[in-house]
């Protein structure tokens, strides 16, 4: 079975987590700091800290927000649970914004309206979770606009995109942003095995990013009530989380991440073979012009004429790993218990009911590309036969 993405690792990867193995430190080293160093150079953002799941970070991203009991967040339903579950897990509420059916991001005509009936009924979102779907950035400038007079905080969710561009600065620069959420599960641009990152240009945001990943735990006098004891001294001064990266995850990430350029290349000239291939099938595209800033994590078509369903399912059937993202989570049955229904976000909802991920990976071949090729084009001809 071809998968729809699969992590790339070679023996430099091996070697660096061998050298960690034989180190004396495994968790606390001075590995994750090396990886974050790496992560801020590449991104051009100030500050990095290494979690272990985008999860974590996109949790300790809400609570450095302020993110508490009752304030409200939103986000978009075409992402993964995680993305609107960091919201509860600080006790906040959570709401949406419908996608754009070109971008399958935001939808910023309906986000502007949204706002402004918020502000008029004095009901604000603290922090706003963008996520940057399949790779492509959001319009973070018009975004940054947008809210700046709402006084509402920006969270880019940037699982997707890493390696990817937006206005000739690379995501998770944060420039439009307070901060970026990273993943680097196994299908992402690069992988730490799991793991995750929360970048920021905010030094009181990410001391704040720190303690939470740490248990709420600091060794630095200036944040501690009273006088240090002695060099081993510490003091809780929050209520922290064990979110902490090991350095055997970030030594396989600290060498993906000298890779990431070539891994986003190769992803870039199979969505552009894809678009060449598959443009006389009775299909719906990504736009041609993401090709040049998207990190491309994930190739969608959407089926014009053919039941998803049988057409996810005969593929399988030639051994061809398509797909689905995602479920909008406004359907899940924890939402609809809050209250959500069938209806509430249309655009999201009709994306879902014709998606289809195509396999799209850096290590894949043109051979395995054809084989893709071939095997949709077979499927979708069969009924005209």
């Amino acid at each position: 079975m071809l998968p729809y993405g699969k992590h790339s690792v070679d023996e430099d990867d091996v070697d660096a987590v061998i050298d960690v193995l034989r180190n004396q430190f495994l968790t606390q080293g001075a590995i994750v700091p090396q990886f974050e160093t790496a992560l801020c150079e590449y991104t051009h953002s100030q500050y990095a800290v290494a979690v272990n799941s985008g999860t974590s970070g996109l949790h300790i991203a809400c609570l450095a927000a302020g993110v508490g009991q009752n304030d409200l967040v939103w986000t978009v339903p075409n992402t993964f649970v995680a993305s609107a579950n960091c919201a509860l897990y600080c006790g906040a509420k959570i709401d949406f914004v419908d996608i754009d059916k070109t971008t399958r991001n935001i939808d910023l005509a309906q986000l502007a309206q949204k706002l402004l009936l918020a502000k008029q009924q004095n009901n604000l979102p603290k922090v706003l979770i963008l996520v940057h779907f399949s790779g492509l950035s959001c319009d973070m400038q018009t975004i940054q606009k947008l809210t700046l007079k709402y006084g509402v905080l920006l969270i880019e969710d940037a699982a997707h995109a890493l390696g990817g561009n937006y206005k000739n600065t690379k995501i998770g620069c944060c420039k439009y942003s307070d901060m970026t959420v990273l993943s680097f599960h196994p299908v992402k641009s690069i992988t730490s095995a799991e793991g995750g990152a929360v970048l920021t240009n905010n030094q009181s945001l990410q001391q704040k990013l720190v303690l939470f990943a740490k248990h709420g735990v600091t060794r630095d006098p200036s944040q501690m009530s009273g006088d240090s004891h002695g060099p081993w001294y510490y003091q809780q001064v929050e209520l922290g989380y064990n979110y902490r990266m090991s350095d055997i995850h970030a030594a396989l990430g600290l060498s993906q991440l000298k890779k990431i350029d070539n891994f986003i290349s190769k992803r870039r000239e199979l969505a552009a073979k894809y678009d060449q291939a598959l443009a006389d099938l009775p299909l719906l595209l990504p736009q041609i012009s993401e090709l040049q800033n998207s990190a491309w994590h994930l190739y969608m078509i959407e089926l014009k004429t053919h039941s998803r369903k049988d057409v996810f399912q005969k593929l399988h059937e030639k051994n061809i790993g398509v797909n689905v993202h995602y479920i909008p989570i406004h359907l899940q049955p924890y939402y609809q218990n809050l209250g959500f229904k069938q209806g509430d976000f249309p655009v999201a909802e009709t994306f879902y009911n014709h998606a289809l991920t195509l396999p799209l990976f850096p290590d894949m071949t043109a051979q395995q590309q054809a084989q893709v090729i071939q095997a949709l084009r077979e499927v979708l001809e069969e009924d005209v036969k």
